[in-house]
């Protein structure tokens, strides 16, 4: 698989992506916001918005929040057959304006690296990512399939609408409790329990995380709001009990 990639949006994840992938395929990095010196350390080229949407495989690299905004001004200057993905944490949402925004002759695959930059700072090994082919044809789903199963990554496909209800849990919530336990600033304790020193390690998880992004995954999945009420109900019961 050779081909030019176009990465919109540089923060964290976007240069953890032009790191992994600058190796095999040649980058171009667009983000108003990110100087011209990062981009190049991370192994791509700084290029125009124009650029890097001219690239045979185009990665929203953007918040959620952000999406529709940048799906606008990316959506006209993607080549016929080019592929357009996503790395939002959200699924369902983010694909429906991908396939509303850009024009059905761009082929689509949403995606959720399911790692980070402190996660897979060293290796890709063992790590998952999700796939949910949009419209994309198996010939071109299979090579992104082998190109990730050969750094190491396990692939997993579903839906959107699947990965949305499991992530509402896997992720959202324990992003809540994360930040829970940030709030009554929770701290190592020197009498403490493995399972203590494991609430700790989801909070180090998630405090290296933005708001915009804990935002962003509760506001955006509809499943989110659910979970969320199910556990502050559970914890209620808890507590009545106790008392």
């Amino acid at each position: 698989m050779t081909c030019t990639i176009g990465i919109i949006g540089f923060g964290r994840f976007g240069r953890l992506m032009a790191r992994y992938l600058a190796p095999d395929f040649t980058v171009r990095a667009h983000d108003p916001s990110a100087g011209e010196a990062d981009i190049r350390a991370a192994g791509a080229a700084p290029a125009t918005l124009e650029a890097a949407a001219a690239a045979e495989v185009v990665i929203l690299a953007v918040p959620i929040s952000a999406m529709e905004g940048v799906l606008a001004r990316v959506a006209p200057r993607l080549n016929p057959g080019s592929l357009l993905l996503d790395v939002c944490s959200v699924k369902e949402l983010p694909l429906a304006w991908m396939q509303k925004a850009v024009p059905a002759s761009v082929e689509l695959i949403g995606t959720h690296p399911m790692f980070g930059p402190d996660s897979a700072a060293d290796s890709l090994q063992g790590r998952k990512i999700v796939l949910c082919p949009v419209r994309v044809q198996q010939v071109r789903l299979a090579r992104v399939r082998d190109y990730l199963v050969s750094k190491g990554l396990q692939v997993i496909e579903t839906t959107a609408a699947d990965h949305d209800r499991q992530i509402a849990v896997s992720l959202a919530l324990t992003h809540v409790i994360g930040r829970s336990l940030g709030l009554m600033q929770a701290r190592p304790q020197e009498i403490d329990t493995e399972g203590y020193r494991r609430l700790l390690r989801i909070l180090e998880v998630v405090e290296h995380d933005t708001w915009q992004l804990f935002e962003d995954m509760n506001r955006f999945n509809p499943h989110a709001a659910e979970v969320r009420q199910r556990f502050i109900q559970a914890l209620g019961e808890i507590e009545a009990k106790l008392r």
